[in-house]
C-alpha cells in the first residue's frame, strides 16, 4: 500500500550553521605555518616532457620548493589505481597515473609540476615562471577517432586505444527476436561529455606529524573511506591508518569527490617533505579542464516490437570515452551500472549489452550522478518514442502496453524488480500533464509562429551504489549518543533525517544525538555516498544499530528493575516494568559500563556498530513530463511545464526528498539542453574551459516544478525507502529531448543529439527545409 507523506515542513538541523555563516568547508579553516600549492599544467594533448626548468621559478620571492613527477617517483610514490571491478572480457587496461605526469603528458590540464609557496599570489607567479619543453605527439580527442585505423596509441599496452570490453545478456536471443520482429527501430545517441561541477571547487588542506609518521588531510570529499584505500597502500605504500582523512561541510559532489585526485597525492606529500602544512583550492578552469567530467558515452541501439506493439528484444552497443587514464571507478558506469537499469520500466524478454571503453586525449571520465543509469534510460526512452512515431503507435500506448505490472519482476540482465508503481505513476503523471488537450495547446502556440512539443519518459533506477555499510551507536561521557555513519553527506541533509530517525526510535530529543561523518579516524569504515544510497544503506543499517542496543540494554534493564527481559516495553527513552518502574535508557548506558552491574558489557558498554553486507538494490521509478516552445526562427527552447510523479518508497521527509529530485531534474535538464565539455579535435584543446562556454542552467531558465509522491514502500531496508538522489538526472533528458522531437515533428524531424542548443536546432529545422 502507498506509505503517507509528512505534510510538516522539515527543519534541518544544519541550516542555522549556513545561513548564519556558520558552517564549515575546507577552504574555511587554517593552520599556523600553512604554504600554499599551484599546479603547472600543460597546455599539450600529448606529447613528450622533453625539458622542465624551474630554477628560475624557485628563486623566486616566497617559492619553498617545486617538484616533477620524476621527484615523486624517486620518492617511492605509486601511481594512482583504477580499483572499479567488472566482468570485462579479458582484463582491463590500467595504465600507469601518476600524480605529476611523467615522460609524457596525454591531456590538457594534466599536472605536469607542483610549487609550494609562502602565499597563493607568489606560487601563481612561480608556476608561471616554470619552463617547459615538448615534443609533440599524434592525438586522439574523441572516441571515434581513437578507434579508426592506425589511430594514433596513446598507451602501448592498449592496442586500438581499448581498455577494456564488456558484454552482458543473451546475444542469441536477441539476435533471433530482431530476425522475426514485425519492427526494428535503430538511434545512434549520444550522452554527451559533461561536468559535475559542484557549487564548492575541489579543495585541500594536507599535514605531515614527522614524530608520529602520520598524515592528515582535511578534502572536499564524499567517499573517505575509498578514497584512503586508493591512496594509503597503492600510492605511498603504507597502511591506512597512518593516514587520517577528514571533511566538514561539503558543498556538492555529484560523484566527482568520490575520487581520489592528484592533487590530494601531491599535496600530502608536499606536507612531509616541507614538514608544514599545504593547501590547495581549485580555480574554475581547473575544475572543468582537470576534475573528472561525467557521461561520454555514444551508443548504437536497436528496439524490436510485433505488430502489436510488444517489446520483444533490445540490442545496445556503448563506446565509452575513458580519457587519458582509468579514473578510480572510471569502467563502472558503462558495465555494470548501466546493466542494472538497462531496457528501464519495460518487460523486455531478451536484452544484450557490449560495452568498451575507449582511451581518448582527455580529461578521465568517471561517475556522474546517475552513473550509467541515466545513460540506460535515455537509450530504451529514446527508442521508444522512435519506435512511436516510426511505426505509427501512440507514444503512451506503447509504454502502458509494456511496462512492468507484476513482481517480483526479474529483468533479462539480471535485476529483480521487488515493487513498483510504473504503470500507476505514467497515469497519474499523463493526467497531470493533461495530455488530452495538449494539441490544441499546440495549435494556439502554431498561431504565434512557434512550436509545442510534450515528452515522456518512465525511469527506473537501481539504487545501492556499495552492497555494504556500516553504522556505529556510541554512548559517549558527556551523555550524547553518536551516529558513527560510513555513508557522507555533501548537501542532502543527513544530519537532520539520520538524527530525527534516531530520536523517533529511540524516544530521545534530538539535542541528545550528535552526528559523526566522513572521518577515517572516527568511522571505522564506509561506503560514503554515490548511488543514491545513504537512507537506504546509512539510515537502514543506522536502525538495525539502534534495534542492537535496544537488544543488548533489554537484559540489562531488565536486571536493574528485578523483571523478566520479556515483560519490559520500551518507549520514550525508558524500559518500563509493571507499568510504573522504570529506568532511562542513559542509566542503562551508564551501567553497562560497569563492571560489577554487567561485566559482560563492560568493555563496550551498549556501543553496538552494526555492517551491513550484500544488500539488495532499490527501484525507484516515476514518469516525467516536460512540455516545450521553440522559436523556429532562433532555435530557443523555453521549457513550460515540468511534471514528475515518482515512486521513492516510504518518504520520510517530504521537503527534503524534493529538494533532491529538483536538483537532479535541474542538472538533467542542464544536459539535455546545453551543457557539453568540449575539446577541438584537431589539437585536443578544451574549448568549454569557463562558465563564459560551458553552459549550466539558471533558475530564469525553469518552470516551477509539479511534483507528485506516491510510493510503495520496499522490504530492501527496514525503513522501506528508495533512493532519489539520481532520479532526476536520469529522467529528464529523455523527457526534455522526447519533448523537443515532438515539437519539431510536424516538420518531419524525428531525432536530435544532445545536447538541443539553439544553434543544433535551428539547423536541424533549416535543413529539415
Amino acid at each position: 500500500m502507498p506509505n503517507p507523506v509528512p505534510t510538516e515542513p522539515s527543519h534541518r538541523l544544519e541550516d542555522r550553521r549556513f545561513l548564519t555563516g556558520r558552517g564549515r568547508y575546507t577552504d574555511d579553516g587554517r593552520q599556523a605555518g600553512e604554504l600554499h600549492a599551484r599546479f603547472v599544467r600543460t597546455d599539450h594533448a600529448h606529447a613528450e616532457i622533453v625539458g622542465i626548468e624551474v630554477e628560475e621559478a624557485r628563486g623566486m620571492p616566497g617559492i619553498v620548493g617545486i617538484w616533477t613527477g620524476e621527484d615523486l617517483r624517486r620518492d617511492g610514490l605509486g601511481p594512482m589505481p583504477c580499483s572499479v571491478v567488472a566482468a570485462t572480457e579479458g582484463p582491463i587496461v590500467i595504465p600507469p597515473h601518476h600524480a605529476l605526469a611523467v615522460d609524457r603528458v596525454r591531456y590538457v590540464g594534466e599536472p605536469v609540476a607542483m610549487v609550494v609557496a609562502e602565499s597563493v599570489a607568489a606560487a601563481a607567479d612561480a608556476a608561471e615562471a616554470v619552463l617547459l619543453e615538448y615534443a609533440d605527439l599524434p592525438l586522439v580527442a574523441d572516441t571515434q577517432a581513437a578507434e579508426a585505423e592506425a589511430a594514433p596509441q596513446i598507451w602501448d599496452q592498449a592496442p586500438g586505444n581499448c581498455a577494456y570490453r564488456f558484454s552482458k545478456g543473451n546475444p542469441e536471443a536477441v539476435r533471433k527476436a530482431m530476425a522475426h520482429a514485425a519492427h526494428v527501430v535503430e538511434l545512434d545517441l549520444d550522452n554527451q561529455r559533461v561536468s559535475a561541477f559542484p557549487i564548492e571547487p575541489r579543495a585541500a588542506l594536507a599535514s605531515y606529524d614527522g614524530d608520529r609518521g602520520q598524515f592528515s588531510l582535511e578534502l572536499t570529499g564524499q567517499g573517505l573511506h575509498g578514497i584512503l584505500g586508493d591512496l594509503a597502500g597503492p600510492v605511498f605504500g603504507l597502511p591506512a591508518d597512518r593516514f587520517r582523512l577528514f571533511a566538514h561541510d561539503v558543498g556538492g559532489g555529484f560523484g566527482l569527490k568520490n575520487f581520489l585526485f592528484a592533487e590530494w597525492v601531491a599535496v600530502l606529500w608536499a606536507a612531509r617533505s616541507v614538514g608544514r602544512p599545504v593547501r590547495w583550492l581549485a580555480e574554475t578552469g581547473e575544475e572543468l579542464a582537470a576534475a573528472v567530467h561525467g557521461r561520454a558515452v555514444r551508443s548504437t541501439a536497436r528496439l524490436a516490437l510485433d505488430a502489436a506493439g510488444a517489446f520483444l528484444a533490445l540490442d545496445v552497443d556503448m563506446v565509452a570515452d575513458m580519457g587519458a587514464y582509468l579514473s578510480s571507478g572510471g569502467p563502472n558506469a558503462a558495465t555494470n551500472a548501466a546493466s542494472t537499469a538497462m531496457g528501464g520500466v519495460y518487460r523486455i524478454p531478451a536484452i544484450h549489452m557490449r560495452s568498451r571503453g575507449v582511451f581518448t586525449n582527455t580529461a578521465p571520465v568517471d561517475a556522474y550522478r546517475g552513473a550509467g543509469k541515466p545513460e540506460a534510460n535515455f537509450v530504451i526512452e529514446r527508442l521508444i518514442d522512435a519506435a512511436a512515431r516510426r511505426c505509427g503507435f501512440d507514444p503512451v500506448d506503447l509504454r502502458r502496453r509494456n511496462v512492468v505490472d507484476t513482481f517480483p519482476y526479474p529483468k533479462a540482465l539480471g535485476a529483480v524488480l521487488d515493487c513498483g508503481r510504473f504503470r500507476a505513476n505514467l497515469e497519474e503523471a499523463v493526467t497531470l500533464a493533461d495530455r488530452a488537450a495538449f494539441e490544441a495547446r499546440r495549435a494556439d502556440t502554431a498561431k504565434a509562429g512557434k512550436l509545442r512539443g510534450l515528452g515522456i519518459a518512465c525511469f527506473l533506477e537501481s539504487s545501492r551504489g556499495a552492497p555494504q555499510e556500516e553504522v556505529e551507536i556510541r554512548f559517549v561521557g558527556d551523555g550524547c549518543i553518536e551516529i558513527a555513519t560510513g555513508t557522507e553527506s555533501n548537501g542532502q541533509g543527513h544530519e537532520t533525517v539520520f538524527t530525527r530517525l534516531a530520536a523517533e526510535r529511540l524516544g530521545l530529543p534530538t539535542e541528545t544525538f550528535r552526528f559523526v561523518q566522513a572521518d577515517t579516524t572516527a568511522t571505522r569504515r564506509g561506503f560514503g555516498h554515490g548511488g543514491a544510497r545513504s537512507m537506504h544503506m546509512g539510515a537502514g543499517t543506522m536502525i538495525l544499530a539502534i534495534d542492537a542496543v535496544l537488544e543488548k540494554a533489554r537484559p540489562l534493564a531488565a536486571r536493574l528493575l528485578q523483571a523478566e527481559p520479556d515483560d519490559l516495553s520500551f518507549g520514550g527513552g525508558r524500559f518500563t516494568a509493571d507499568g510504573d518502574r522504570s529506568v532511562s535508557l542513559a542509566d542503562v548506558a551508564a551501567a553497562a559500563r560497569s563492571a560489577d552491574a554487567s561485566p559482560e558489557t563492560a568493555d563496550k558498554g551498549l556501543d553496538s556498530a552494526i555492517f551491513r553486507q550484500a544488500a539488495p538494490f532499490t527501484f525507484p521509478g516515476g514518469c516525467h513530463i516536460a512540455e516545450v516552445e521553440i522559436d523556429p526562427e532562433t532555435g530557443t527552447v523555453a521549457l513550460l511545464r515540468y511534471i514528475a510523479v515518482d515512486d521513492y518508497g516510504r518518504i520520510i521527509d517530504q521537503q527534503l526528498t524534493e529538494g533532491q529530485l529538483h536538483g537532479g531534474v535541474v542538472q538533467g535538464i542542464g544536459q539535455a539542453l546545453g551543457e557539453q565539455i568540449v575539446y577541438e579535435p584537431a589539437s585536443g584543446q578544451l574549448l568549454s574551459g569557463s562558465l563564459m562556454d560551458y553552459y549550466l542552467p539558471r533558475c530564469v531558465d525553469l518552470p516551477a516544478f509539479e511534483v507528485k509522491f506516491s510510493g510503495d514502500a520496499t522490504e530492501a531496508n527496514p525503513l522501506g525507502v528508495k533512493g532519489v538522489g539520481q532520479a532526476g538526472c536520469i529522467a529528464a533528458p529523455p523527457a526534455v529531448i522526447n519533448a523537443v522531437v515532438d515539437a519539431l515533428s510536424p516538420l518531419g524531424i524525428d531525432h536530435i543529439q544532445m545536447p538541443a542548443t539553439p544553434e543544433r536546432i535551428w539547423r536541424a529545422i533549416v535543413e529539415a527545409g
